[in-house]
Order: structure tokens, then C-alpha cells, then sequence
């Protein structure tokens, strides 16, 4: 109900998000500015319960033709546009992308062959794979961004998240010896039992041991997933998130994110926050200026599609100008600010007249102040946006996700 009614106050209309299985064969992406490309590489050795996204346990075989058509899919989309478009970064995410290590060049020369990349190439990494023989061939082939999910540093926590612990010594040593542009580690808060004082140890260990940014990401109870851990009371939640907020501030910490901060200002790692961007991959989902799309999550059904020489989009919402400008807005508001200026060259709206009372109750409850250019969340708004992100997302993502995991294909679907 929250979140059907937010969405109807902001759109400006009762219609709902449709998602249906017709698709545009041709996307129009060559006129985007700030476009992002992201690469999903489903395949793990060990399958975490609590997990949601898109994956399946590796088998060398099957990862091979899934890549072989991963790469026609890139030259499908590719080819659509004349010349090469000029995009801002391509992350590789999973699943575990450093599985096909040693497919990942012909990933990139395939993406070369159509687009140039401006700030670089990110890498999700599970701990085990962070060695110096990976990350060697990784900064090999151009990657400059890398992101290990950590976690918790914790035994106590691994073992509620059902990971194996691991030998970090291995980890630390790799990471001194190879550099990188980025080194960002992932951690879950809201963990049944966990205190400030076990976020504090993760941070301080990140940081004083080759990371220079940190992503600390809330725990979801993704129904689907039938994980059995139990989420943490919102009052409790709320006090970690502000301790942890502090305490990185006063560190001298750059915040960039609700959940991410960094030891250095060019330290950033986020496939998250782009105006627009095109998504390759099983499940990977591509945002353009009226549509949004996501590929099928069956890697058979992927693979089947794009050998019939078809685009693997198993749906497709077409937006209004008022959907469009929320899904601007939530996800801008993920950097927790909004730059007005940004709002007006993207849909050529003045953000102060469409959102009028919007804003001024927004800052009334003290959920955002304002330098005249920007929007900025305050420690209020941050708790608050992700109290409604998480409402998004069991009302949404859950939902369709959900739909996806069992059907390759659905009909549609209405959010």
C-alpha cells in the first residue's frame, strides 16, 4: 500500500508499472547521454541462500556457451548504433565474474568493438578470488575497479549468511601488492545481534587493509529466497545507520552514497546510479529514456533466444513522463542528492514546480536541505529513504524477480 500509493502521488496518475514480453528489437540508445554498461555473469561456486540475483553453480561447459552468446548478444545491441557511442563504465556483476577469468578479454574486445569507456572498468570479487595471479590478469585486461564481497570480516556472520570463512591473510597480501583505482569491500548490516562495535571492526579493517571504499548494505528478507535469517526492527536499524554514518564522517570518510563511503574522492564504485544504461547477460537489465527492460533469468532460455538471433528481453515497461521522473528521482536520490540543474537537462522540467509541495514537505520533516543547487538528504532522509527502498523492494523487485525465477518468459506483469 505505501508504495502504490507513493507512486501514484508522485506519478500524478493511477495507472501502475506494466511490465509485458513485447519488446523493441532496436533500442534507442545512441542519443543518451551518461550511459552505463553492465555485464552479468551468473555462475557461483557455492550458492548463498540469502542471496537474490540471478545465478546457478558453475559448470565449465555450460559458462562457455553461456559467454559465446553473451557476446553475440553485445554485438546484437552494438551494431545498432553508428559508430562507437561513448558510454561512462562497464561493471562486470554476478554471480561471480571471476570464474571465466580467462573469457573476460574477449567480453571487453566484444564491448570495444561498439562503445568507448571513459571512467574505467569495475569487477565484482568474491574473497577467494582476490590473489595476485587474478588480480594480475584482471588489471591485465583494463580493469581499474574492483568490488569484494566481504560481507563481515566476522565468523559469527559468515555463519549466519551460510559463507565458508575464509583466510583474509591471503586477501590482505594480493591487495598490497597489485593497486587499483578502486578497491571498494561490500558488508551487510542489520545482521541478527550485530552492533555498532562489529560494523566499527569491519570498517577499520577495510580500510587499513587496501580498501579505500566501502559499500554497507542493509539486509533484505527477499521472500523467494527462503532464507531463514530474520530481519532487524527498524528502531534498531535506524540507530546502526546514523552510528555508522557518524563514525564515517568523523573518520573524514566521503560519503557518495546512502551505503557507500570512501577514503579518497576519486575512490567510487556504483553500476547503480546512471542516468541511463544497457544491460547485458541473464537478468541484466538495460534503463533507457522511456523504457525499461530485463532479460530473461533462465540461462537456457537466454541462450536459446539469442542463437534464434533475438534480443533476450523477457519484459518491458514503457514509461510515462511522471513514472519516468521517479524512477529519475529514487535512484538519483541513491547518490542522496538531486541536482536540479541534472533534473531540467534530463527531462527539460523544472524540478521546483513539478515537486513543489513534495519538496517543501520533504523539507519540512527534515528529510532534505538545500544549497540552491542541490537537494541533499539528511541523516533523517537517509534512514528514511531506505525505510520506503525497502518497501520498494519487496513490493516490487521481490515480486518480479520472484515471477522471473520461475517463468523465463511471463506474459506480464503489473507493480
Amino acid at each position: 500500500m505505501i508504495t502504490t500509493l507513493t507512486r501514484m502521488w508522485l506519478t500524478k496518475s493511477f495507472k501502475p508499472f506494466k511490465f509485458t514480453s513485447d519488446y523493441d528489437k532496436k533500442l534507442e540508445y545512441s542519443s543518451l547521454n551518461n550511459l552505463g554498461l553492465y555485464v552479468h555473469i551468473p555462475f557461483c561456486n557455492n550458492i548463498c541462500s540469502f542471496c537474490p540475483y540471478c545465478k546457478e553453480q558453475y559448470e565449465k561447459d555450460k559458462s562457455n556457451l553461456y559467454i559465446d552468446n553473451l557476446i553475440k548478444e553485445i554485438h546484437m545491441v552494438g551494431n545498432q548504433s553508428i559508430g562507437k557511442k561513448t558510454v561512462t563504465s562497464l561493471y562486470f556483476g554476478g554471480g561471480t565474474p571471476a570464474l571465466v577469468i580467462d573469457r573476460l578479454q574477449e567480453i571487453i574486445n566484444a564491448i570495444n568493438e561498439h562503445f568507448e569507456i571513459t571512467e574505467g572498468i569495475g569487477l565484482e570479487l568474491h574473497p577467494e578470488n582476490v590473489t595476485i595471479e587474478t588480480l594480475t590478469k584482471l588489471k591485465n585486461i583494463g580493469v581499474n575497479k574492483i568490488s569484494i564481497g566481504i560481507q563481515s570480516f566476522q565468523n559469527k556472520f559468515l555463519n549466519i549468511l551460510g559463507r565458508k570463512n575464509v583466510d583474509y591473510s591471503k586477501m590482505f597480501d594480493a591487495l598490497a601488492s597489485i593497486s587499483f583505482e578502486t578497491v571498494s569491500m561490500d558488508f551487510i548490516f542489520a545482521l541478527p545481534h550485530q552492533s555498532f562495535d562489529d560494523l566499527k571492526y569491519d570498517i577499520d579493517m577495510a580500510f587499513a587493509n587496501g580498501a579505500n571504499h566501502i559499500a554497507i548494505y542493509p539486509f533484505i528478507n527477499f521472500n523467494f529466497t527462503k532464507t531463514i535469517i530474520k530481519p532487524m526492527k527498524n528502531s534498531e536499524k535506524r540507530k546502526l545507520l546514523d552510528k555508522i554514518t557518524l563514525y564515517c564522517n568523523q573518520k573524514g570518510y566521503i560519503r557518495d552514497s546512502i551505503w557507500t563511503f570512501s577514503s579518497t574522492k576519486n575512490a567510487k564504485y556504483s553500476s547503480m546510479t546512471r542516468d541511463n544504461f544497457l544491460g547485458f547477460g541473464c537478468s541484466a537489465t538495460t534503463l533507457l529514456k522511456e523504457q525499461f527492460k530485463v532479460n530473461t533469468f533462465d540461462i537456457d532460455a537466454y541462450v536459446n533466444r539469442i542463437e534464434k538471433g533475438e534480443l533476450p528481453t523477457a519484459l518491458t515497461s514503457y514509461f510515462t513522463v511522471g513514472q519516468r521522473m521517479v524512477y529519475y528521482l529514487f535512484w538519483t536520490a541513491y547518490s542522496t542528492k538531486v541536482n536540479k540543474k541534472d533534473f531540467q537537462e534530463f527531462f527539460g522540467a523544472d524540478i521546483d514546480k513539478i515537486y513543489k509541495f513534495e519538496i517543501w514537505l520533504a523539507q519540512k520533516m527534515g528529510f532534505i536541505i538545500t544549497d540552491g543547487l542541490d537537494y541533499k538528504m539528511t541523516l533523517k532522509g537517509a534512514f528514511y529513504y531506505h525505510y520506503y527502498e525497502s518497501y520498494y523492494t519487496l513490493s516490487y523487485i521481490d515480486k518480479m524477480w520472484e515471477i522471473l525465477s520461475k517463468n523465463a518468459f511471463p506474459d506480464e506483469i503489473f507493480l
